[in-house]
């Protein structure tokens, strides 16, 4: 878990405090409140003045850059997608000022007669992220990353919190599925991803749709996206609905010459799979955020994340395995944990 000194905590807010005062030096009444619920080190406070609402940023150095969210705010703009303006920064002492976007997210507006248009409106998107031009600040979504986040569950969620340790024939099992995952997303064409493109991470603000969170952008596999969206860790979409905008998901890329003449039934297999990696990551990341940061509140997104791996998995003879193995001992084990934390 992340722990800070009260001394750190008091030369942060004394930072923090001298970044406002240079932004807004002439101003007497400032109210700022913090903001909770981002699953990262980057804090949040709503800046309100009397005639204006501010988001502040705070990254310490220490933690990371605000390079990165600075420059590919510029990249995604100007790529014809909405994100709020960067108003100041500061890279040095790791401030961002933003515009406010206010409090609803995609996530909020789940059940609104108009939901299914919002998602049309999304998937619109997916074209024009993947065609963003690759910056020096994308990673790119390699092997080496690929394992790496499937560690982030063996690790995490199996060793750290349920305190399981796969014997030898799983091992293997474990080992098989690693590499052929990986094989199915570098498979994929290779395009620029936000990483994260879900409902907690598109705010509506005056009518409009408008992205965020987009500091971890990489080049990797083309479907990713459309996945992060459409089967989100924190919304299922009915059934229906949800193989109407996969299809449109496809629909979008195709037109924009992005698939190089995938076949909707090879799309559908890249975008299984690279659900199955995704959600295998996610989970994993629920249980890191509860132990290592202290966040606790992720925890019952777990559950759901492992039930899209469960279906994704039976639906392939070589998966089979892992379905059997999560319902029968793990997806027990994790309801056992979560009703000892209630």
């Amino acid at each position: 878990m992340a722990s800070f000194t009260p001394l750190d905590r008091l030369e942060r807010e004394h930072h923090r405090q001298q970044f406002i005062e240079t932004q807004f030096g002439g101003i007497d009444e400032i109210d700022i409140t913090a903001i909770t619920g981002d699953a990262s080190f980057r804090h949040y406070f709503r800046i309100q003045t009397a005639k204006a609402d501010f988001i502040l940023m705070d990254v310490p150095p220490e933690k990371g850059s605000v390079c990165e969210f600075v420059h590919l705010n510029e990249v995604f703009a100007e790529g014809g997608l909405t994100v709020p303006k960067v108003l100041a920064f500061d890279d040095k002492l790791g401030f961002v000022l933003l515009e406010d976007l206010g409090v609803i997210h995609l996530a909020d507006l789940i059940e609104s007669e108009h939901r299914e248009a919002h998602y049309l409106t999304l998937l619109s998107w997916l074209p024009k992220i993947a065609k963003l031009p690759v910056s020096r600040w994308m990673k790119e979504y390699d092997s080496a990353f690929i394992v790496q986040e499937m560690e982030i569950f063996k690790s995490w969620l199996l060793e750290k919190w349920l305190g399981y340790a796969l014997d030898d024939e799983k091992a293997g099992r474990w080992q098989h599925l690693t590499e052929s995952l990986t094989q199915c997303m570098l498979a994929q064409p290779q395009v620029v991803m936000h990483r994260d493109f879900h409902s907690r991470n598109v705010m509506f603000h005056q009518g409009e749709g408008r992205l965020i969170d987009y500091q971890d952008a990489v080049v990797g596999p083309v479907c990713y996206d459309a996945v992060s969206l459409l089967k989100d860790c924190y919304v299922k979409l009915p059934e229906d609905e949800f193989e109407s905008l996969k299809k449109a998901s496809y629909q979008q890329l195709s037109s924009h010459e992005l698939l190089e003449g995938i076949a909707y039934e090879q799309y559908v297999d890249y975008f299984n799979l690279t659900g199955l990696q995704r959600h295998l990551k996610a989970a994993g990341i629920f249980a890191r955020l509860n132990l290592r940061d202290g966040k606790p509140g992720y925890l019952p997104n777990i559950l759901p994340t492992l039930d899209y791996i469960v279906e994704a998995a039976g639906a392939y003879a070589e998966y089979q395995w892992l379905a059997t193995w999560l319902q029968s001992e793990i997806i027990p084990m994790v309801q056992d944990k979560l009703a000892e934390s209630l």
